[in-house]
């Protein structure tokens, strides 16, 4: 039994760091909230429901038993911490570097960084509890995999700022690039169930990036996804919309 409830805090764990609430997890194995939440604090699952939510949630049984008795990681920095490594362009490059499970020789060889720069970088990150500095350089993050920088922080409003100067500067119509604007007319519903869709496909990125983290650095390319959804209008529209009589 308490390796029952060990292995049932463990799955919590790795939902939470997902982002994915009783209510998302209800709505991908069609239970009702009231009957996850019941079965999570009365912890009694078949091996078939637990199974069921795996798959539901994109979680091995490999990761799960993995994840036993590992350390609690962290999906936020504070804004100080965020500060402290948007402040040094050399400690966000290693910490990105990091996130993409980029090696200590590849960090070198791809930057203009010494060994000694790349070392210095790689203790300030374990100080602020971004990862854990291993013998011969090697870093194990401590972040979920759902780990997001803070909303409209310092870091998310510096890449904001590169993607308007940068990154939407291009006509997507190259090799492994593609760009969609769709206007649509949506009931809140509707939205809802689009907004949970987009966030699965974010889970499925983050999946497939974990996947190749075996592959070799040379086979590799950088590759960013913008995934965003919002009510939103041209300003030229509002500004022909009929005001109030």
């Amino acid at each position: 039994m308490p390796h029952a409830i060990t292995l049932v805090d463990t799955l919590k764990r790795l939902l939470k760091g997902r982002g994915i609430t009783y209510g998302d997890l209800a709505a991908r194995i069609d239970m009702s909230e009231a009957s996850v939440k019941r079965m999570f604090s009365q912890k009694n699952f078949t091996l078939q429901r637990l199974d069921q939510i795996l798959d539901a949630c994109g979680i091995g049984f490999d990761e799960l038993s993995a994840a036993q008795g590992a350390p609690t990681l962290i999906s936020q920095l504070t804004l100080a911490q965020e500060r402290e490594i948007i402040g040094d362009p050399r400690l966000l490059v290693v910490a990105v570097s990091a996130m993409n499970h980029i090696g200590f020789d590849d960090i070198v060889r791809t930057y203009e960084l010494t060994e000694a720069q790349v070392t210095a970088c790689l203790v300030r990150l374990d100080k602020i509890g971004f990862l854990e500095l291993l013998p011969n350089n090697r870093a194990k993050l401590l972040i979920a995999r759902t780990f997001s920088w803070i909303a409209n922080g310092p870091i998310q409003s510096y890449f904001r700022a590169e993607a308007a100067a940068d990154y939407l500067d291009a006509r997507f119509d190259g090799e492994g690039e593609a760009l969609g604007l769709v206007n649509v007319m949506l009931t809140k519903q509707s939205s809802a169930a689009l907004i949970e869709r987009l966030k699965q496909v974010a889970a499925d990125i983050a999946h497939q990036h974990q996947n190749d983290t075996r592959l070799p650095f040379e086979q590799k390319k950088a590759m960013s996804f913008m995934l965003a959804a919002r009510p939103w209008v041209p300003q030229s529209f509002k500004a022909l919309l009929r005001k109030p009589s």
